[in-house]
């Protein structure tokens, strides 16, 4: 081969490499540029999940047309997302009036005493809280203006969850009445000869991940009922609604819990600012604190083994590590997504790598 062919070889290849190159960056920002577009297509990937059993119920067992059988299904989820709208707006508003009319001067001589009582009952050096907290960036930088603010913006927003909503059930619908769509646009990137393997594929993971959100749907109802009745004893304001956040916390594995827990206590202590810390905040805590811990100690031995286990069929300590990772590495959205998006890498892994031992053993219960 020539210097001059060699050259012009070296030359095309180093083009091509460029140009794949563009084209991957090309691809990622127009990936970026329709996020929106995307976790639209994603949420309503779940929903679908979710409403699958209910219309296989209403076309197959009680014999509905296809297309009358998704309406309602999408009906009974849109009035599920509006009934915890509506019931949030409320809530909100009040709290945001009442934040709007603290009295500071009150608000900082019921802290001064809630601290003074707490070191005193524990027998510890009184640590000046509100000194250490206006010296922080925080407090200074902090504008009792940007309460009405952030009403303001998020009332501002519901025309964007409007917007989204429409379009999360637009693509439901269609996903739920065409259930080879989705399929269908998968096996685009299957090879000749391999388009048994993709079903095969496809239809595992979207039994196990029906299963598994509509498991995590039961799990936040058992959990938003049992934190309902913890608050409901320690008589907390709006107790409704802070059992459902701290509920939704949990969907996040182990931060999650530990959020909801710091909340509901906040919330114990903020309704009882002026009372005797002994007498009335501290068995208040306590009560959370015992009942907390056994709606988790359910939670963690009953409500995950059933869902991690039958839905996704993996090992709790496997999950864990998966968890772990996807946390380490991904952060919050990691911790999230980690279940579903192992399930499905273990699904196409049995397809396509089964020859390798290891990959025999992680899905041999699949």
């Amino acid at each position: 081969m020539s210097k001059a062919v060699h050259s012009k070889s070296i030359a095309f290849g180093i083009l091509r490499a460029l140009g794949i190159i563009f084209g991957i960056l090309v691809l990622l920002w127009f990936l970026w540029e329709i996020q929106s577009v995307l976790a639209y297509i994603g949420i309503a990937a779940v929903f679908s999940l979710i409403g699958r059993p209910i219309v296989l119920l209403l076309r197959d067992k009680l014999k509905f047309n296809n297309t009358i059988a998704v309406i309602i299904t999408l009906l009974i989820l849109f009035m599920i997302i509006i009934g915890v709208v509506m019931m949030v707006i409320p809530v909100i508003t009040e709290q945001s009036e009442n934040l709007s009319q603290i009295d500071l001067e009150e608000l900082q001589v019921n802290i001064e005493v809630l601290n003074e009582q707490i070191s005193n009952y524990f027998g510890i050096k009184r640590v000046n809280l509100l000194e250490r907290l206006q010296k922080t960036d925080y407090y200074q930088d902090f504008n009792m203006d940007l309460i009405p603010q952030f009403v303001n913006g998020f009332f501002g927003t519901l025309g964007s969850f409007a917007i989204g909503l429409f379009s999360i059930l637009f693509i439901s619908f269609f996903l739920l009445k065409d259930s080879r769509l989705l399929l269908e646009g998968v096996l685009v990137f299957s090879k000749k000869g391999n388009e048994g393997q993709f079903l095969r594929a496809f239809t595992k993971i979207k039994q196990l991940l029906s299963r598994y959100f509509i498991g995590l749907v039961f799990q936040v109802l058992i959990l938003f009922v049992l934190y309902s009745v913890i608050l409901f004893i320690v008589g907390v304001e709006n107790a409704i609604i802070i059992a459902f956040f701290c509920a939704l916390l949990n969907l996040v594995p182990y931060l999650g819990p530990a959020i909801g827990y710091v909340l509901m206590s906040a919330f114990v202590i903020s309704d009882n600012l002026g009372s005797n810390f002994s007498d009335v905040i501290l068995p208040q805590l306590i009560i959370v604190f015992v009942g907390y811990g056994l709606v988790q100690t359910i939670d963690n031995f009953l409500n995950q083994p059933l869902i991690f286990g039958k839905s996704v069929k993996s090992h709790p300590l496997e999950i864990f590590i998966v968890i772990l990772i996807a946390g380490i590495v991904f952060g919050i959205l990691g911790l999230v997504l980690a279940v579903p998006t192992y399930t499905a890498i273990k699904v196409i892994s049995k397809e396509f790598l089964s020859e390798y031992k290891i990959v025999k053993k992680l899905t041999q219960n699949l």
